[in-house]
């Protein structure tokens, strides 16, 4: 198993419409076929820890069978879309592959 990990620290001042666009971006992954599990969210309202990140905007958490098909999802259409069309609407991503 292969895990991608995206934290996405959004611009300040982004308005409804383009944070539903961003939302709408990412739901748009899950059609990509080397893609086994994703998982979108948020920080969580857990009480306060100093060990827990909770300064990105949204998570996103992809499973995939093997470092191939995360290299395939790397150069999918609709990923390279993704990018395209959402990287002005972040200051930062944060990213962290495990196998």
């Amino acid at each position: 198993m292969f895990i991608h990990i995206v934290l996405f620290h959004l611009k300040i001042g982004l308005s409804t419409k383009e944070i539903s666009e961003f939302e709408k971006g990412l739901e748009s992954l899950k059609a990509i076929d080397s893609i086994q599990a994703i998982y979108i969210g948020t920080p969580s309202e857990t009480k306060y820890r100093p060990v827990v990140r909770d300064d990105y905007s949204y998570n996103l958490t992809i499973h995939f069978n093997n470092i191939d098909d995360h290299d395939a999802y790397q150069l999918d259409p609709l990923h390279k879309t993704f990018v395209d069309k959402f990287s002005a609407y972040w200051q930062r991503i944060e990213i962290i592959d495990s196998d």
